[in-house]
């Protein structure tokens, strides 16, 4: 065993405590809360409630899903109710946070004691023109030079005369809100000439798409090469631009190559939203290149936050990761022992195991048969959040597209995949590892003759607030996805 390897067996007082630093619980009262702004809203706008209600029966999303901000009178009743749920003043001026689960932003504005409901709501889209075209919305030409920001458009697109308009309107509304690199409309206003970065970032937009994933024999190479990518971006348009296009990027490539995806991003783009209701991007990684993965998403803005890890017999684990201004979250999986979790895995080196060693978990033979989802597999999935008995009747009616066996039903929390998507395999790969030991003659030639399941589309329903993830019962579910062992 090299030094590095044993260094990583140690564990470290931080590393341990990053086992414990994270605990999410359902939070009912901030939820009710939120439910009681949108129910209202509703209810007041009958164009919001035709759309939620297609939004439902077309895509199995739903409308409380995609709200990113509730505005608020700065010292209205409404106000109180949503502190003594659990919302907090912070560093920023008119902005309030729930820190204990997945809650939208609370915006303040127009000291009005008598306002007794919501001002307005925000939802998030991918993009406000595709909204717009999609739902046969025009834009206001007063409002036409703030439209064209390259990091918030918003549009009023239910209010009083259901019009695409800038600015109040004299009762509740709701905004549609394109965002990049910012967590708030309060936070766009404070930046300077956002518009005179556009060429640089339809650049780096292209050249993220363009990047050469190809491993080959050098995938320490195409590591540096997409470093150096970021680093350029960075210093030209900023890490969090940077970030929110690297993204769209990433999921523009995994869902090429999955048909379940291609399916349900359709029926959303036929509503205008996208992929807004993203809820994390999973990357598996080998053990040589997780720290490498990792240092990447540092890069880029994001922080660690739980581990997971289902259990000695599942093999592997995973560190979450969240960009706090981009609200994107990744879960980046790993082979690794138990003892391994508590050591500070996510930036040592760690080593490849041999066959002795204990060989191929299903995270590190899926790697060694598509290659890293960083580089050429991409994604193994991107889980999104629905009303989940809605998308899963949804898929199989209308395209045929069965889900695998739920492992999480919880009241808060329900997750499935979508049946895997199979990829062929190169037969360089399956050789390189049927020579060290790691996969029998039959699993090599099953591989080369069938492929591997290579991604999904999950789906996700949370509620109540829900941040975590569900650490038991997963094991079951990864092993179905195990290409020695899925049919």
């Amino acid at each position: 065993m090299t030094a590095t390897a044993a260094k990583t067996n140690a564990p470290t007082p931080d590393a341990t405590a990053a086992l414990t630093a994270f605990h999410w619980e359902p939070q009912p009262k901030a939820a009710a809360f939120v439910q009681k702004v949108v129910d209202d809203i509703l209810e007041k706008l009958p164009e919001a409630k035709a759309f939620a209600d297609r939004l439902y029966r077309e895509t199995g999303n739903r409308f409380a899903d995609l709200v990113c901000e509730i505005e608020l009178a700065s010292r209205g009743p409404m106000l109180a109710e949503a502190l003594e749920a659990g919302w907090e003043d912070g560093d920023e001026k008119n902005l309030l946070r729930n820190p204990s689960g997945m809650f939208p932003l609370i915006t303040l504005d127009h000291p009005n004691e008598d306002a007794a409901s919501a001002l307005a709501v925000r939802l998030k889209v991918e993009s406000i023109i595709d909204f717009a075209a999609a739902n046969g919305l025009q834009l206001d030409e007063s409002a036409e030079e703030s439209f064209v920001s390259e990091s918030v458009r918003s549009s009023t697109a239910f209010g009083d005369e259901s019009q695409i308009e800038f600015g109040k309107a004299n009762g509740p509304f709701v905004d549609f809100v394109e965002r990049h690199g910012v967590a708030s409309t309060l936070q766009a206003s404070d930046l300077s000439d956002p518009g005179a970065m556009a060429l640089d970032v339809a650049r780096f937009s292209e050249a993220f798409r363009l990047r050469n994933r190809r491993e080959e024999t050098k995938s320490w190479l195409a590591f540096r090469h997409l470093s150096n990518l970021i680093d350029d971006a960075i210093g030209l348009i900023g890490r969090d631009r940077a970030c929110d296009l690297f993204f769209a990027a990433e999921r523009e490539y995994w869902q090429r190559r999955n048909t379940a995806a291609q399916f349900q991003k359709a029926r959303q783009d036929k509503l205008g939203i996208g992929w807004a209701n993203h809820d994390h991007h999973t990357y598996r990684s080998s053990r040589r290149h997780f720290h490498k993965l990792v240092g990447l998403w540092e890069k880029l803005g994001f922080e660690c936050r739980e581990r997971f890890y289902p259990g000695p017999e599942a093999g592997w684990g995973a560190q979450v990761m969240e960009q706090p201004v981009c609200g994107i979250v990744t879960f980046n999986d790993v082979d690794i022992s138990e003892a391994e979790m508590l050591t500070d895995f996510a930036h040592e080196p760690m080593q490849d195991r041999t066959a002795e060693e204990g060989g191929l978990a299903t995270v590190g033979l899926w790697c060694a048969l598509h290659g890293e989802s960083i580089l050429q597999a991409g994604m193994h999935h991107l889980e999104c959040t629905f009303d989940f008995a809605a998308l899963e009747e949804q898929m199989k009616t209308e395209a045929g597209i069965e889900t695998m066996p739920k492992f999480t039903d919880f009241p808060h929390l329900k997750q499935a995949f979508t049946k895997g998507e199979r990829w062929q395999v190169d037969p360089k790969r399956v050789d390189a590892i049927l020579e060290k030991g790691l996969i029998t003659e039959h699993q090599a030639k099953e591989f080369k003759k069938h492929g591997a399941i290579g991604s999904h589309l999950e789906n996700l329903e949370r509620n109540d607030g829900f941040k975590g993830f569900n650490q038991t019962g997963v094991t079951d579910i990864i092993k179905r996805t195990d290409p020695r062992f899925a049919k």
